[in-house]
């Protein structure tokens, strides 16, 4: 209860200073990941890759505490604060696996459930040689895209965030809905 005091408290002065600078939509963006230095690295990546491409956005490292449960975003009353600094969208990015075709999910998943979720992959792992990454969209806490992005011929980490970095603004510009 005490944390999520803090949470509330923290997000009320921040989403109160947003609120007055910013009116544009945005995009929260959440990495489903265990390790800090994953979900920061794969974060900072999209965030920046979807700035770029006309879709603001903010990493969840900037709204919620490293360590939290980032289900507490589904809950109302986080929500609303949400709301009041302009993000009404979230971005959730996961690893769906390596080396193989993953198709789309059709399961119609509510927000708070993908938030709940925990990562059973890394960014990168020693014998694989590509990893696909999910992103599932949310808007108004219903999933209005889902798209898989399979990143090939990696080494290690870095290459991985490279070919992040190199394939999804093409992949936004034509298979993605425009907002």
């Amino acid at each position: 209860m005490k944390n999520y005091f803090l949470l509330f408290l923290f997000l009320s002065c921040f989403g109160f200073t947003q609120a007055q600078t910013d009116s544009k939509a945005k995009t929260l963006v959440i990495g489903q990941f265990d390790r800090p230095e994953e979900r920061y690295a794969i974060e900072v990546a999209v965030t920046d890759l979807f700035s770029k491409n006309g879709i603001p956005a903010v990493p969840s490292l900037n709204v919620i505490k490293q360590g939290a449960n980032p289900s507490i975003l589904a809950t109302d009353s986080i929500q609303e604060i949400l709301n009041s600094m302009g993000i009404t969208s979230f971005a959730i990015v996961n690893v769906r696996g390596y080396d193989r075709r993953f198709k789309i999910s059709e399961k119609e998943t509510p927000l708070s459930e993908v938030l709940m979720r925990t990562s059973i992959y890394h960014v990168y792992r020693e014998e694989a040689t590509s990893v696909s990454f999910e992103f599932i969209l949310f808007k108004e806490n219903k999933i209005y895209y889902r798209d898989i992005l399979k990143c090939g011929n990696v080494s290690d980490r870095d290459s991985v965030i490279k070919r992040i970095r190199k394939k999804l603004p093409k992949r936004i510009s034509k298979k993605w809905p425009k907002n």
